[in-house]
């Protein structure tokens, strides 16, 4: 890059800067939320409202859903028995 294209861009340096730093959250909260540890601990904590009557069936079946395909897997890795019967 030539000295003129870059005092050029200049200005625009916050904002390229902004847009890397939201890039990177982005990325890490992507992982984070497939991440098998996480999506067995939100599992758990699902199991457990559901246990606690915060949520009923069908909204505890419906994320049961929603995380056991981020696992990729139609069973749950955390070993806990669904609440309707055995899996």
């Amino acid at each position: 890059m030539g000295l003129l294209t870059e005092l050029l861009l200049l200005p625009l340096a916050p904002v390229r800067g902004t847009l890397w730093v939201t890039d990177q959250l982005r990325q890490e909260a992507e992982r984070q939320m497939t991440d098998p540890r996480a999506v067995q601990a939100r599992l758990v904590a699902l199991n457990q409202a559901l246990d606690e009557g915060v949520i009923d069936e069908a909204a505890f079946e419906e994320e049961e859903e929603r995380l056991l395909a981020l696992l990729g897997s139609p069973v749950p890795a955390t070993g806990l028995p669904h609440r309707g019967g055995a899996l």
